[in-house]
């Protein structure tokens, strides 16, 4: 395997990050060590940037289409890693998985129907029923002992009167792998009800050892129709340039898709996406290796110095994603006061959990995609400021 050095120490203050030049707006404080949106501190693979540095050398950066080793690269590496044969018409490339999920909603359901969501769940999920006039229908996870489940009960009863339910997979924020039997306890349920099932699946790559992510498209499906998000961008650290792909196996569907996009004018080609997408899925699978196993280390480095030193604070195990949910609730903080706590006396910029659903009330999300000195770091201050509020 490759030498990747993911303990190197990157500045991007200045490179107009949101993750760090947005630290004053979303914290009222530009000196947090920042520990929120999901993209990592680590340099994308050597073969991604190559490949840009390449297409920037040709001076001409016009009007771009996807060839077909853009589209063979994604089929390739869907059958290498997930065991999933996908025929190119099921491809449509979209500018990244929110655009995709909003239009989902806005192609596939009309105002007044409803959409499931499963809280605590990624943000976008909410506001993509929530601001097109469509109905919220809210069926939460259950957490039983540090491991989150779905409540099947529930979903069935919100299946008969919904139209579309857009599910996390792996979960984000509390980093559950779904296993066979629930993913097909869920296709039975959509099958009955004739739900349509948007899959994000936008972490399918972070997988930790002992896990398998299974594609909930690459399993017996008949007579549900499912959208699955794919995309590089989560995997290989490059999700500012805004390529994504929805695996949509009904043409119906894919039209409907098809015709959002185009009656918004809005395209997900550009010259450097394109070389970037490619590279990533050929060339990219030794860096990932190398990540997922610096990444384990992390997470279990995390879990260990909590268990010691914070053992107020429980973490949820992560199956999968660079993100671990942290349960605060022991120690008897309201949100606004939690919040307080890790930006004003922690230095540290973390996502509260409720901005994923009141769910989320007493949890935070940290991301430990950072050399792990930062994140041991992040640690050390909160253990520092948690002994001084004692005091």
């Amino acid at each position: 395997m490759h030498k990747f050095d993911f303990d190197q120490e990157i500045n991007r203050a200045e490179t107009h990050s949101v993750k760090y030049d947005g630290r004053q707006a979303m914290f009222g404080n530009s000196d947090v060590i920042p520990a929120w949106v999901a993209d990592m501190d680590f340099a994308a693979p050597p073969a991604v940037t190559q490949a840009l540095i390449g297409r920037a050398a040709h001076p001409i950066y016009g009007y771009t289409l996807f060839p077909d080793s853009v589209y063979t690269a994604l089929i390739d590496w869907m059958q290498r890693r997930h065991h999933w044969t996908i025929p190119r018409e099921w491809i449509v490339f979209c500018p990244g998985v929110v655009p995709s999920l909003n239009a989902a909603v806005l192609a596939l359901t009309q105002p007044g129907d409803a959409v499931v969501v499963q809280p605590p769940v990624y943000f976008p999920f909410f506001s993509a029923a929530a601001q097109t006039g469509r109905r919220l229908l809210q069926n939460p996870l259950h957490l039983v002992e540090d491991r989150y489940s779905m409540d099947f009960d529930h979903l069935e009863h919100c299946a008969k009167d919904a139209k579309l339910l857009l599910f996390c997979s792996p979960h984000n924020p509390v980093g559950r792998v779904w296993q066979p039997e629930e993913l097909q306890r869920l296709l039975a349920i959509a099958r009955t009800h004739d739900l349509i099932v948007f899959a994000d699946e936008i972490h399918a790559d972070l997988i930790y050892p002992g896990n398998r992510h299974h594609a909930l498209g690459a399993l017996p499906h008949s007579g549900v129709n499912i959208l699955t998000a794919v995309a590089p961008s989560k995997t290989f650290n490059i999700p500012g340039l805004n390529l994504s792909a929805l695996i949509i196996p009904d043409p119906s569907t894919r039209d409907a898709i098809n015709q959002c996009f185009n009656t918004l004018h809005v395209s997900a080609s550009n010259p450097f996406s394109v070389a970037a997408f490619e590279a990533a899925y050929r060339e990219g699978e030794n860096w990932l290796e190398a990540l997922l196993s610096y990444l384990r280390d992390t997470r279990d480095a995390v879990c260990a110095y909590l268990t010691q030193h914070l053992p107020e604070i429980r973490v949820v195990p992560a199956q999968g994603t660079y993100l671990l949910w942290l349960d605060c609730r022991a120690w008897g903080l309201n949100d606004v006061q939690l919040r307080h706590f890790f930006i004003h006396e922690a230095g540290i910029g973390l996502n509260p959990g409720t901005q994923f659903g009141q769910e989320g009330s007493g949890f935070m999300r940290l991301n430990i995609a950072a050399p792990r000195h930062t994140i041991m770091q992040i640690l050390d201050q909160i253990k520092v400021a948690r002994t001084r509020s004692l005091q």
